[in-house]
């Protein structure tokens, strides 16, 4: 079954995925992920008996998720946090 992951951090040569909308943690040899796969990057995975089998680099998830944050931080830099409604 594919799902969906986060890529969180790198420890050595272990990458810590978050999996799925509750975040399990999978740690994976980073040399099983595809190259150039980076912090932050979302991946559609395949994990079978706890091991992962296939991933690969979701761009389109990985574009949006970066477009949040980048509306996140323009929204504290303009201090709309400090905004009544």
């Amino acid at each position: 079954m594919s799902e969906q992951a986060v890529v969180d951090r790198f420890e050595e040569d272990k990458a810590v995925l978050l999996v799925g909308d509750d975040e399990r943690r999978l740690i994976v040899d980073r040399e099983a992920l595809p190259h150039g796969t980076r912090e932050g990057h979302w991946l559609r995975i395949t994990v079978q008996d706890g091991l992962l089998v296939s991933a690969e680099i979701d761009e389109a998830e990985t574009e949006a998720a970066q477009a949040r944050v980048a509306a996140k931080l323009d929204a504290l830099r303009r201090g709309d946090y400090l905004k009544g409604d």
